[in-house]
């Protein structure tokens, strides 16, 4: 029988464990650490900037008055590009520097309001003011005054059959506009379209969509 001697017996000691650290040491940060970090973001934000307003989107100044009053003289506009097709109605600008028009002094790029697309046909009725696409009069409620004939010699065709790929546009100045109309600009290809203006940007009491 085991000797009992009345005495508790007392539990083995634990050995301690050392504590692990709660966190590893870091390495000093080398000189100039932030400022390449602050760069990297900063032409990060300018490689963005130039993709999104060369491919997306980009801002254009509006020149002349043939787009009275829809858009005036000297305001700056947002216009989409990215996969946009054009649709009638629309108001875009083209970049048509193949063309130097009389009054030009070089080539630029024009505000127009796009009126027919390819396969379509346009026609100018100057007695009663009303332009037909396809036969069917447009509801014009964005044109300020009454369209007369223009009495330049290149401006008096009065039907037009608007080729594949092209669009025929005209400014809501009709008075004061040279667009599709003039022989010497005729219809657009879709090519020189940079895009379709969405909002007015500046000056601020313009602001709002196109």
């Amino acid at each position: 029988m085991d000797e009992y001697n009345g005495l508790p017996q007392q539990p083995e000691e634990l050995s301690a464990v050392p504590e692990e650290e709660d966190e590893e040491e870091q390495a000093p940060r080398r000189p100039g650490a932030e400022l390449y970090e602050w760069l990297q973001m900063f032409l990060g934000c300018v490689v963005a900037a130039v993709v999104l307003f060369n491919c997306v989107a980009r801002l254009t100044r509006v020149d002349g008055s043939s787009m009275d009053t829809t858009l005036q003289h000297g305001e700056i506009m947002l216009i989409w590009s990215l996969g946009y097709t054009p649709k009638q109605g629309d108001i875009v600008v083209l970049n048509k520097t193949s063309v130097l028009l009389p009054d030009w002094t070089e080539p630029r790029a024009i505000v127009k309001r796009v009126i027919a697309t390819g396969g379509q046909t346009v026609d100018v009725d100057y007695s009663t003011g009303t332009v037909y696409v396809d036969g069917r009069p447009l509801d014009e409620p964005y044109l300020h005054e009454e369209m007369r004939r223009p009495g330049a010699p290149s401006m008096q065709e009065t039907h037009w059959e608007v080729p594949e790929g092209s669009i025929f546009v005209m400014g809501d100045n009709r008075n004061y506009s040279t667009d599709s109309r003039d022989s010497l600009l005729g219809a657009i290809d879709t090519d020189y379209i940079l895009g379709k203006a969405i909002l007015a940007l500046w000056p601020l009491n313009r602001f709002g969509a196109v």
